[in-house]
């Protein structure tokens, strides 16, 4: 068997485990967990708990993003090239990115109560939460990664627009 083989048949194990909590729960399609939190990651579907380990796939994801937004937020420790980055943010860039900071911690609180006391019913809430609301998070936090980046508003010179 190749490698790929191997990969690819866990990964069809994965999707069928994952459809039957899909519809016992009205989850989203795993096509669309999958783009927006690589739950293809998990390595193996023999557990009794697929669906926390769907969940902890996804928390590392938004630990990932809150730790990015909190470092353009409050860079005091950030490497020195997000300051020359941060430059080029107004103050309508840090309500959203506040907005979204906020969230993201809202969604880590969630996460360690479902640590704390496992309810499978609970991590599908979790999941189809945040699997809606991160859709509008991830485009608005592309808007601003392209204003970081090379996007359309790289060039600007915000003088005077740190916010650190």
């Amino acid at each position: 068997m190749e490698p790929n083989e191997s990969h690819e048949c866990g990964l069809n194990e994965l999707r069928k485990d994952y459809n039957k909590l899909k519809e016992k729960y009205g989850l989203p399609e795993f096509s669309e967990l999958n783009e927006l939190f690589e739950v293809e990651e998990i390595e193996s579907c023999e557990t009794e708990f697929l669906i926390r380990k769907i969940r902890r796939v996804i928390s590392d994801k938004i630990a990932g993003y809150l730790k990015f937004v909190e470092t353009i937020l409050n860079p005091s420790n950030a490497p020195m090239f997000f300051f020359k980055m941060i430059k080029k943010l107004d103050s309508d860039d840090k309500n959203v990115l506040t907005n979204i900071y906020e969230e993201l911690g809202g969604f880590e609180i969630e996460i360690i109560k479902l640590d704390l006391s496992y309810s499978e019913i609970e991590e599908a809430e979790f999941i189809k939460k945040i699997s809606n609301k991160f859709n509008i998070i991830r485009k608005q936090l592309s808007k601003i990664i392209d204003k970081l980046g090379n996007g359309p508003n790289a060039n600007q010179n915000n003088v005077g627009s740190y916010f650190g």
